[in-house]
């Protein structure tokens, strides 16, 4: 009993002095109103508006159709969910110490972010600033709208800068997506290569009936066209995404208007919409691994795992993956194969300039 006092009694001494030094140190009493920057009902949340001290800002909004950023581009998914599963665990640890003080309200000043939280009929739920980290490094320091008083704020499991979740570039924001139309809604897939017009096709689709076009050259000398490969085809173009989105790269027009044209995918849905990317191949660099060992699908001047696409009606340039698209650059002549035929016909089954190797 005497052994449980004395412990309890050192609790209490130790718990007086962390609210001394961290709290107290201030001169200001813990605001349980000044230091809630959590909002538990995400599903509440209709807007997110950020803005930093740049000017830069970004407007992420609900609507029926999902997430959109500054009312134009869709939300990247994954960008939303981080936000909605931030705001509901990111805890007050303590007020910024008397000795952080004049520096966190400086960073406050010339380089935070204001982050304006709305519902869903447009009222505010909360407004506060993100600042720097805090003086130990393992927290974030954020400022009411209206307090005096920074806190320093924690997801409790991670240890880092919250600042970064709160960002304002369009890049981080915006969807990826590069073909997303389900096997039911598609009406049309053309793939149309740049320099080897007689590899490409157009696949159209009425309900489970499909039929394959291609060059009248090479269609003459396969099989009859073979229908379940290009079903299956159709399946391919769902969640198809791009690696990063290259908007604001300075050169990048430059870069595009000088670079060799791969093909160009076009999908239509069955009540009109298109879907588009223009791909371009991407010049082999020192990262290419195909600098040193030949790609056999590639050509040598062209970096073997990434291409370039221009997609959303122009709007945007991207970089996109062999290993994603593979699947999706396929040649007419493999819509006129039997299923247990795998390898490319012989030389003397196929005119003389279809593609075989060193694809372009």
């Amino acid at each position: 009993m005497r052994k449980t006092l004395v412990y309890l009694a050192i609790l209490a001494v130790l718990s007086f002095g962390v609210y001394y030094f961290l709290i107290s140190d201030h001169g200001s009493s813990y605001d349980p109103k000044e230091a809630d920057f959590t909002i538990k009902d995400t599903a509440s949340i209709g807007k997110i508006f950020i803005a930093n001290s740049a000017g830069q800002s970004v407007l992420v909004e609900r609507t029926s159709n999902g997430w959109t950023v500054n009312k134009r581009d869709r939300a990247l998914p994954s960008m939303v969910n981080l936000i909605l599963s931030t705001l509901p665990h990111q805890e007050t640890l303590y007020p910024v110490t008397h000795a952080a003080y004049d520096n966190a309200i400086k960073v406050l000043s010339t380089d935070s972010k204001k982050v304006e939280l709305y519902d869903r009929a447009g009222k505010k739920l909360k407004v506060f600033y993100v600042g720097g980290t805090s003086a130990n490094q393992n927290g974030t320091n954020l400022l009411m709208e209206g307090a005096k008083t920074p806190y320093v704020v924690q997801v409790p499991g991670f240890t880092g800068y919250l600042g970064s979740r709160y960002t304002v570039e369009m890049t981080d924001w915006k969807d990826r997506t590069v073909f997303d139309m389900p096997y039911e809604e598609i009406k049309s897939v053309s793939v149309q290569y740049a320099d080897k017009p007689i590899n490409s096709f157009v696949i159209s689709r009425d309900g489970e009936n499909i039929s394959v076009s291609a060059d009248t050259n090479l269609s003459r000398h396969l099989d009859a066209q073979n229908t379940r490969r290009g079903n299956l085809y159709l399946k391919y173009f769902t969640n198809i995404n791009c690696e990063g989105i290259m908007n604001g790269i300075p050169g990048m027009d430059s870069i595009i208007g000088h670079s060799h044209k791969q093909s160009v995918i076009d999908i239509t849905g069955i009540k009109g919409e298109h879907q588009r990317a223009d791909i371009y191949w991407m010049d082999i660099n020192r990262r290419s691994k195909n600098l040193t060992v030949s790609d056999p699908n590639v050509p040598d001047d062209y970096d073997a795992d990434r291409l370039y696409a221009v997609i959303n009606g122009g709007k945007d340039t991207v970089m996109i993956q062999q290993y994603v698209f593979r699947k999706i650059f396929r040649k007419a002549f493999q819509f006129f194969q039997n299923d247990d035929t795998t390898a490319i016909p012989q030389s003397s089954q196929l005119p003389r300039n279809v593609m075989m190797h060193k694809d372009h």
